[in-house]
């Protein structure tokens, strides 16, 4: 059997908890507020001063914080479930 065609009947990802949707929509508010902060630098700097580099700064922390505690968690449920599913006897 060709490797793609194996891996094509491979199911790669786990099943998404609540937990791992919570944590995948914080990282993706999280980037998204990260870009529209940086779009619109110019504009909210005149509006509340020079401060506002903070705000970006904390955002980027805070996605790659997230971002970091989202992938692992995604990988650990992703390898449990291939773990278990191996002992299903799939062929």
């Amino acid at each position: 059997m060709p490797l793609w065609f194996d891996m094509l009947r491979t199911p790669m990802a786990a099943p998404e908890t609540k937990g791992l949707r919570r944590k995948r929509h914080l990282w993706q508010f999280l980037c998204v507020a990260l870009a529209v902060s940086i779009f619109c630098l110019q504009p909210l700097r005149a509006a509340f001063g020079p401060s506002v580099g903070l705000l970006c700064a904390a955002l980027l922390l805070a996605v790659l914080v997230c971002g970091i505690r989202y992938f692992r968690a995604k990988n650990a449920a992703d390898d449990a479930w291939i773990v278990g599913r191996q002992g299903e006897g799939e062929p």
